[in-house]
Order: C-alpha cells, then structure tokens, then sequence
C-alpha cells in the first residue's frame, strides 16, 4: 500500500501543473483572435476589392450596386492567396499527426550556421540591397511630397526642436545629407541599410539565431515596399529603425530604451500608436521584476512628458480634428490589400504567418505573442487614422508591418522558449 501511495504522488500532482499552465495558452488565445480577425479584415479586399467598400459605403444601393460593381468579383491575387493558404493549411495537419513533414521541419528549425557564414551571407544581402538602389542616388525624387519637405529642410535649424512639434530628427538627418554630402537621399539610403542590420540583429536576439536573422533580413530585402522607400528623402525609414532600436534594447541593456523610441517621435509621430507595442513588449519580456516596472515607469514618464509638451505647445498630435467616420473606418481595412499589392509574400502568407505565431506561441517561443500584438497594432492604425481623423493612409507606413513579417518568420525558427526564461523573472 505505500508503494502504491508512492506511486501516485506524482499524479496528484499533475493537476494543479495543469491549472498553472491554462494561463499562458489563455494569453495566447487572447492575442490570437482579434490579430486573427484583424488580419482577416485585411486580406478580404485581396480576394474581393470591392466587397467591404460595397459593404460599409452609405451609397451602396445606388453607386455600388451589382450591376455597376460586383463586390464578388475575384482580385488579382485571389488565386495564389486561397492555393497558397491551403497548401500551408495541408503541411500544418500533417506537421501535428507527425508525419514526415514535421521531422523536415523540425530539421529546419534546428539548423544553424557559423558566425563566419553569418557575415558573409549579411555581406552579400547589403551588397544586393546596394546594387538594386544606388541608381536612384543620381535622381531627383518625384513623390508629391518631396518639393515641401526639401523646402522644409533648407529652411530648417536645429533651434525649432524646442517650439513645435515636428518630425524635427528627420529635418535633421535629411539636412545633414543635404549639407554634409551634397546629395538629399545618402542619410535615407544609410538609415535603410542600418534598417536591414538591425532586422538582423532584433531576430538573432529574440530567437537566439543566426539563420533566423539571415532569413528575416531577405524577407525585408524581397518587400517591394521597403525597396521603394529606402532612398527617399520625403518618407525615410528612420522612423522605423528608431523604433525597432527601442525594442533592441529592451533586450540587450533596457534603460536607454526609451532615448531612440523618443527620437522615433520626432522622426514619425505615427510611432506614438506603437506606445503600447513596448508596454507589451516589456511585460511579455524574460527581465527581472524590478527592471520590468522600472522600464514600464521610464515609458510612463514618455508618456506624460509627450503629453505636458504638446499641451504646452497647444500641438494637435494627430494633426487634423477628430470624428468618427465608420465607411472611411471599415475602408481603412483594404489600405493593406492595396499599398503591399506588390508584396506577394507578404499578402499571400501573412494569414499563415498569423496562425503558425499562435502555435509558436502556445509551445512557448518566447515573444511570438509580441510579433502577432505587433501586427494587429500595424493593421489597426489604418482604419484608425483613416475612421477618426482626416488624414489618408499612405504605403509607406507599411513597411514597419514587411519589417515585422520579416522578424515573424524567423521567429518560427526560434530557440527560446518563455520555459527557459522563467527563471530570469523571478
């Protein structure tokens, strides 16, 4: 009888870990769906353009109806996202009844290279980067914008950071490439390829691995979004690499995290939407308890310096009044379908990309759940501005979602799990 007693202890355990790990696929769940719908919402305009249009507009029955617009009527990538998103769909059940699927992918996933390898293959991707590029060094731009934002610079000093509030750090980098090196588009081309170095260098750190970097940084160099961006003056990528910068070092040494989240404000004040990226970034983080409410308070105390100061300088932070427009609102959904139309890889898989995070995130990777809140935050913004402001949606806000697809997918190739960390929050 006391063997059998014995014997049963370690199942009158199991229960209660049972209960304790409920929680963690709670939290999951709760970040999965409303990505999950979000990301729905957003690729629904690539199968049909014209359904959420017809859907929400006010004039439906008589501009949108389906002898003028037929809402059903399949776009041009329809095809490859519904084939794609089954054929995913295929490997998936056979990766979980175990087939030989999975010890492939498990191969993969295991796979890792040497810091030699690593070099070269980071070597090679800037040099492409540079190569598909630096022939629009010798051009002027043509975006619409670019007239008033050179005039902006050339009239700009270093003495306005204190009376408005404006993108003045991008004000500052453009007149450093225009008065330093002749040439308005050299500090845009070097901040891209910082932004392809830091892509490396984010991934390696959240997932412990090389070729998790190499991989993302591809992915960012195949977007066709970041490409048309990389050069420009008029829409730089500082924003973005400021903002990513941020994250880093909540990683690797935490207390100047909020000094380039800050700057990213005064490149972009989109980044201002991404506030609560880092709050979830820092609470779903392996730091210790006291680093994480210390960092949490240096981004409150952000919070409420950005706040005294754009009262101070009466500053509208949004830039246009505010009201709630529902058709613009639901019409925001399709920006996504139809700015990254020329983004294939990233249009057709981000629904699997959405659903292989939440498995990611269920087997304890750490930070999945931070890449999937990260995604949901990006697609909102668009409806967002669009519903509540006055402002339109422009494609290159898109290119922080190419960044964080990028960094998604190396993530399914990540080594940590939130198991190993747990120790390191006590």
């Amino acid at each position: 009888m006391a063997d059998k007693s014995k014997g049963s202890q370690p199942e009158s355990k199991e229960p209660a870990g049972r209960s304790f790990s409920i929680r963690p696929h709670l939290f999951s769940w709760s970040v999965f769906i409303p990505t999950i719908v979000v990301v729905f919402l957003s690729i629904i305009p690539v199968v049909f353009p014209a359904l959420i249009a017809r859907t929400a507009s006010p004039f439906h029955a008589a501009v949108f109806s389906p002898d003028i617009i037929n809402p059903f009527e399949p776009g041009v990538l329809a095809a490859p996202l519904i084939i794609a998103n089954i054929a995913l769909l295929a490997i998936g059940i056979a990766y979980y009844r175990k087939s030989k699927c999975a010890a492939r992918f498990q191969r993969l996933a295991s796979f890792e290279i040497s810091t030699r390898q690593a070099l070269i293959g980071v070597v090679a991707i800037l040099a492409i980067f540079a190569a598909l590029t630096a022939g629009t060094m010798a051009r002027e731009e043509t975006w619409v914008d670019y007239a008033g934002v050179k005039a902006r610079v050339l009239s700009w000093n270093i003495s306005q950071f204190a009376h408005s509030f404006e993108p003045h750090f991008k004000y500052l980098l453009l007149s450093t490439s225009l008065h330093a090196f002749g040439n308005i588009r050299i500090v845009p081309f070097i901040v891209s390829i910082a932004l392809l170095l830091q892509t490396y260098f984010f991934t390696k750190q959240v997932t412990g691995k090389r070729f998790a970097g190499l991989v993302s940084m591809v992915l960012l160099l195949q977007s066709d979004i970041f490409i048309s961006y990389s050069t420009t003056a008029s829409y730089e990528n500082s924003w973005i690499l400021l903002y990513l910068f941020s994250l880093y070092l909540l990683l690797k040494f935490w207390p100047p995290s909020p000094a380039p989240y800050l700057l990213s404000l005064f490149s972009k004040p989109l980044t201002l939407a991404f506030f609560p990226m880092n709050i979830f970034f820092i609470a779903r983080s392996a730091m210790p308890r006291r680093s994480k409410i210390l960092s949490l308070a240096s981004y409150g105390v952000i919070g409420i310096a950005i706040a005294a100061a754009a009262t101070a300088l009466r500053a509208n932070l949004v830039g246009t009044s505010i009201s709630f427009d529902a058709f613009q609102f639901w019409q925001g959904f399709g920006a996504m379908a139809m700015q990254m139309r020329f983004d294939y890889v990233v249009v057709i898989f981000l629904l699997p990309l959405t659903v292989m995070l939440f498995f990611a995130s269920r087997r304890g990777v750490m930070h999945a759940d931070s890449i999937m809140f990260f995604m949901l935050v990006i697609l909102m913004t668009a409806p967002l501005l669009t519903g509540f402001t006055e402002q339109t949606n422009q494609p290159y806000r898109f290119v922080s979602l190419a960044v964080f697809f990028a960094i998604g997918t190396g993530m399914l190739l990540s080594n940590k799990t939130r198991k190993e960390a747990l120790p390191e929050e006590k």
